[in-house]
């Protein structure tokens, strides 16, 4: 068996081991000379230009880069690949605008929560916290699983190995030093996965020739880049949607719009790591459009490593397992914090617990006790994109009700309630089953019969579509 995988278990788990470790120590180290709650919800609120922005991209590019677009290209063409990079940039635009009106009003914030609750009061926000738990908690399990099945595939080990040891190198620096450590090792990571990812496009470009081209897939795929294919539209409005839409509610954004020194670095950082995800996510969705045209039957996730090791190269495979530890571990880092600092924030107000009690313990507690659901589930290797999609589907519900109110100081709890049940409704009456087949609305509370091919193509893209745009039109109604 182990003469069909790149390198042995032995040497996968040595580097696994090696680089967990690594990174642990540097965060623990460095923590060690930034203490206190302010260290570990805000950084002090002094982080600098360069810090700031890697620790933007490393917490954005994470090992879901290394599947996800290459999988949505075969399907969705050139219009999913550039859906793809922009729905992951463009939350940086918005947080330029949407920083600056939440550090100006809110300057001691931590968090959006805080905003809401302050807006709404004691109901609504508790609702918009348990919606970026869940949205959070899903992209840990979907970053454990993505590392865990990139090293099985690479060396057969096996997949609870690599999700115990990245957990637990993880949680032992972030629980301990919070956003100070994970922003630290968040710089090391981009360094790391910066000179990897050049590796690795130079050598695909040199070693596939004419094939990484776009007449190469106009030859053999020719849908994937037509302008008549339909699926390459609707599949690029709804990656831009689903993705721009819950990276809004990434409390690990958040923390580091109130963690720079200032209002211009804070701009900066968000215009620079904007220009930089764009074309890496995008050479990631084209490597997929690419390999699928070089042989449609290669599992279309594994895109980027069919092209990168289709000599078998040892040296390759084991840059790719520190690619993607790096990504994992920068991205894991930010969401055990982000999920921790939303507890020890809002715990208070969410639980109305004894005076006495210590919310930064008892989210140390919490943040445990998600970890192992994750191991469990990246362990057993399950394809968690249906819930992927289903979190997506309750942010896109709530995305334009929750930062309208930015704008709006009329807009009240009730009509806010009202216009996101509607919302997630619509979507929910869409949104595919399992089998992307039918929806509880068509086929199941109507015949399929009823419905055009567009319909039944499209229920993913229309389900999304109805969740964002529908609040926002019963709200454009009640304000008239």
């Amino acid at each position: 068996m182990d003469k069909t995988y790149l390198i042995s278990q032995s040497t996968s788990l040595s580097l696994v081991i090696v680089i967990s470790l690594l990174f642990t120590v540097l965060g623990l180290y460095h923590s060690k000379k930034f203490k206190g709650i302010n260290n570990y919800l805000t950084a002090n609120r002094n982080i600098g230009l360069f810090s700031l922005t890697t620790s933007l991209i490393a917490s954005a590019l994470g090992a879901w880069i290394l599947f996800g677009p290459a999988a949505a290209a075969t399907w969705g063409g050139l219009g999913a690949v550039i859906g793809y990079a922009l729905g992951t940039a463009f939350p940086m635009i918005f947080l330029i605008y949407l920083g600056k009106k939440i550090r100006t009003e809110f300057p001691k914030g931590s968090s959006l929560i805080e905003f809401m609750r302050r807006k709404f009061g004691k109901s609504l926000f508790k609702l918009v916290l348990l919606i970026t738990i869940f949205y959070m908690f899903i992209f840990l399990c979907a970053e454990v699983t993505a590392v865990a099945v990139l090293i099985n595939y690479i060396s057969g080990t096996e997949l609870w190995i690599t999700a115990l040891i990245v957990l637990m190198a993880t949680l032992t620096y972030t629980l301990y030093g919070g956003l100070r450590a994970s922003i630290f090792t968040d710089n090391i990571q981009m360094i790391v996965i910066t000179f990897l990812l050049l590796i690795s496009i130079s050598y695909i470009l040199s070693y596939t020739g004419n094939s990484y081209s776009l007449e190469f897939i106009k030859q053999k795929n020719p849908q994937l880049l037509s302008s008549s294919y339909v699926p390459s539209y609707t599949a690029g409005l709804t990656f831009f949607i689903a993705v721009a839409a819950t990276n809004l509610f990434h409390q690990g954004n958040w923390q580091r719009v109130y963690a720079a020194k200032d209002y211009q670095t804070l701009k900066k950082s968000l215009l620079i790591s904007f220009f930089i995800i764009i074309p890496i996510v995008f050479f990631m969705g084209f490597t997929g459009m690419v390999s699928f045209s070089v042989d449609p039957s290669q599992r279309p996730d594994l895109g980027f490593f069919t092209l990168l090791l289709k000599e078998q190269t040892q040296t390759l495979s084991l840059l790719i397992i520190i690619l993607g530890l790096a990504l994992t571990i920068s991205t894991v880092d930010t969401l055990v914090n982000a999920i921790s600092s939303l507890l020890v924030v809002d715990g208070k107000a969410t639980f109305n617990l004894s005076n006495k009690t210590d919310y930064l313990k008892l989210s140390r507690y919490f943040i445990i006790i998600i970890s192992l659901v994750s191991f469990f589930i990246a362990s057993k290797g399950f394809d968690i994109l249906y819930l992927f999609l289903l979190a997506d589907l309750l942010c896109c519900a709530f995305v334009y009700t929750v930062f309208f109110s930015f704008y709006n100081k009329r807009l009240n709890e009730k009509t806010a309630y009202f216009a996101i049940v509607i919302g997630l409704i619509g979507g929910f009456l869409l949104f595919p089953f399992p089998d992307f087949s039918k929806s509880l609305l068509v086929g199941l509370l109507m015949s399929k019969e009823m419905f055009s091919p567009f319909v039944l193509q499209s229920l993913l893209f229309l389900s999304f579509m109805v969740a964002t745009f529908l609040p926002a039109i019963i709200l454009e109604i009640k304000k008239r």
